[in-house]
């Protein structure tokens, strides 16, 4: 009996579900959704003089694995968020510029979850721990009006969970991939009147696409809300992020990249790479309406640890100034915000403060002990880190006739203390305080009610983060206490448009101009010093568009053309910097494209293009950039209804012509590993049910 080929089975069933839908209407887009990044309060987007988007719930699950926020946030123009495969360095996000040389994390933008930050006082912040199970928009704001958020605020990502509502119900998801890739997810949910409640557990298992890259991430997200009265609601949000064990293939070279896209430096399997992290906190949210006015406060804690072994090669260097191959660390966080919105007239007020702090109690270990490699060995650092923020602001919204005027003012003070409890090397105890004002100023017409044109300027500023901080240069003993924060003056003009029934269109042009820039000073045997570089100069067009095409099609596409180059010679270690050279992890052009069919009620299936142009790796630019690449996307989603009972199925193909491209880079390599492989063509299947009770 021959074998019936898979194709044709995999097809019948897909086409299953078709057969028993109905056909119904399907819903619009949303053009004009309502925010409350950048104003502070709820708000319809198009009426806003600044560069604001909203990634809604269908946006960011429809079709998608719900693993990593660039799923959701490729569509945004201005934005650059890079899948890198390694689960121990989490996301690179950066925004018109903003972001792209951290090397782990996100820096020089505000991550902020439900009104807690998902970012620390000193600017360092974490994509992992946004939960897009429970998300029901993710806001992103760029340009001028991000300043108002602080320090390393270039722009500000927020991710709003959704309100529990309705009769309790509880589903279930699983989901295969190519590469091992397994998540299994469950969800309750219900809400009266007065008291609701929302829970989240999800596995994530993968073998990854590269050698040496495997990991498993487990996530639980809990909100309560209660409604005491008609005039207040209070929110109480717990999340958990834990992961550990999760190998790191580090950097390719570009030989070893296109010999075999799937290689690992042959250092992270000898020291045995990996990052273990248990990432925990509480938040609460409480609104009271007074009147005409809002009070709004925010508390939150938690604790995060760390622990990653590197791979410092045993005995080099042999002075006590390096931190060693094993860096561990406990964080303590917490904070809180105190809002006041106050209507005055036709002027809307602002009035809040902002507290963060967090306290590591960090140490360094040599990676070694005899010639057993890959293990924690004696200590070579040991301090206790705290860093602390404190930063009032007002601002004002005020619509005269066809104007709307919008204006705020922001004085930030971050302030660093390192308090060395390892005097081997001496006492390299110290403190810096670094503060100033952020003012932004927006200024909107409305030549009518679909046609709005807007002009907006800002200066704000980056602090260095403590790992930018840790080392001084030239292998100098001590903290890089001399290193100072970037200063931003920011210019944007842009245009919103509805045109027809079912299309917005978005335009901006912008130009930003950076003293101070924060850049790598030296790269070696593990320590990394950076220092500050004169000038920088960025100059970009955004365009977005989102499209009803009828009923059944829908079409977005997210442009941006950015230049961003250093406006002054430098030295960097030993190395002349040109003024005209590109910033490294910068692409110039990046476009996405989406179209959407939904023939039949339940039932979704789209095309997902993504174009990125060659990107330098290091501020030279002499070593090989990465090529510019184009990869296309599918996937179908069904759904039906069975009374109390949910049922909906999965297919996605990623990379559908199994392009070999590098998805990211590491700015600065020490060792020129700079490339990170995407991986080829890629598959993914799941399913899940819910079930109502009543």
């Amino acid at each position: 009996m021959s074998r019936i080929p898979p194709y044709p089975l995999l097809l019948n069933l897909l086409l299953a579900p078709i057969v028993q839908a109905a056909e119904a209407p399907v819903s619009a887009l949303e053009l004009n959704p309502l925010v409350v990044s950048g104003s502070r309060q709820v708000s319809d987007s198009f009426s806003l003089p600044f560069s604001i988007d909203s990634v809604e719930r269908q946006q960011i699950s429809d079709g998608q694995l719900g693993i990593n926020a660039s799923e959701a946030l490729n569509r945004v123009p201005g934005l650059v968020v890079q899948n890198r495969q390694n689960y121990a360095q989490d996301l690179q996000i950066s925004s018109r510029g903003f972001g792209a040389r951290s090397a782990f994390g996100v820096r020089g933008l505000k991550l902020i979850s439900d009104g807690i930050p998902a970012s620390t006082a000193d600017g360092q912040g974490q994509a992992a721990t946004f939960n897009l199970d429970t998300a029901e928009r993710i806001e992103v704001l760029r340009g001028p009006a991000s300043t108002l958020y602080g320090s390393n605020a270039g722009g500000v990502i927020q991710v709003f969970s959704r309100d529990p509502q309705g009769a309790p119900k509880v589903g279930a998801e699983t989901l295969v991939g190519s590469d091992g890739m397994g998540r299994n997810h469950l969800s309750a949910e219900g809400a009266g009147e007065q008291a609701g409640f929302l829970l989240d557990a999800s596995r994530m298992d993968t073998d990854g696409y590269r050698d040496h890259s495997a990991a498993r991430r487990d996530q639980t997200f809990a909100k309560f809300t209660f409604r005491p009265d008609d005039d207040s609601k209070l929110a109480l949000i717990y999340s958990n992020l834990e992961q550990n064990g999760t190998q790191d293939p580090l950097g390719q070279g570009w030989d070893a990249y296109k010999a075999d896209p799937r290689s690992v430096a042959a250092n992270a399997k000898l020291y045995n790479t990996r990052k273990s992290i248990d990432h925990q906190q509480l938040g609460a949210n409480y609104e009271r309406y007074l009147g005409a006015a809002t009070l709004q406060a925010s508390a939150y804690a938690g604790k995060r640890s760390v622990i990653q072994y590197l791979s410092i090669p045993r005995g080099t260097p042999a002075n006590n100034n390096f931190g060693g191959g094993v860096v561990a660390f406990e964080r303590n966080f917490h904070g809180g915000s105190l809002r006041w919105l106050q209507p005055v007239g036709e002027v809307d007020l602002v009035v809040g403060l902002d507290y963060d702090a967090s306290e590591d109690d960090r140490q360094g270990y040599q990676n070694f002990v005899g010639d057993t490699l890959g293990v924690k060995g004696a200590l070579r650092r040991d301090e206790t880190d705290t860093a602390v923020s404190l930063d009032p602001y007002a601002q004002a919204t005020w619509k005269f006739g066809d104007w709307t005027l919008q204006g705020g003012l922001r004085y930030s003070s971050v302030e660093i203390d390192v308090d060395d409890n390892y005097l081997v090397n001496g006492d390299d105890s110290g403190n810096r305080r670094y503060a100033q004002a952020s003012p932004s100023l927006s200024l909107g017409y409305a030549f009518s009610p679909t046609l709005n044109t807007y002009i907006s300027a800002g200066r704000g500023f980056e602090t260095p983060t403590q790992g930018e901080l840790a080392y001084a240069p030239n292998n100098a003993v001590g903290i890089n206490y001399n290193l100072d924060p970037s200063t931003s003056t920011q210019y944007e003009a842009g245009l919103k448009a509805l045109i027809g029934a079912g299309t917005r269109l978005n335009a901006a042009i912008f130009q930003i101009q950076t003293e101070d820039e924060i850049v790598v000073f030296a790269n070696s045997n593990g320590r990394t010093s950076y220092q500050n570089a004169g000038r920088t100069l960025r100059r970009g067009f955004e365009l977005g568009v989102e499209s009803q095409l009828g009923q059944q099609w829908s079409a977005s596409l997210a442009y941006t053309y950015l230049a961003a180059q250093y406006d002054s010679s430098f030295v960097s270690g030993t190395r002349s910097i040109d003024s005209g050279n590109d910033l490294p992890g910068v692409p110039r052009t990046t476009l996405f494209t989406e179209l959407d069919w939904r023939p039949l009620d339940g039932v979704s299936t789209a095309i997902e293009g993504l174009y990125r142009s060659k990107v330098y790796v290091e501020d030279s630019n002499n070593a090989r950039p990465a090529p510019a690449y184009s990869v296309f996307n599918w996937r179908v989603r069904f759904e039906q209804h069975y009374g109390v009972l949910t049922v909906h199925q999965l297919v996605r193909l990623d990379n559908l012509l199994d392009r070999q491209y590098v998805g990211s880079v590491i700015v600065g390599d020490g060792n020129n590993r700079y490339y990170e492989a995407a991986p080829g063509r890629s598959w993914f299947v799941g399913g899940g049910v819910s079930y109502r009770f009543e």
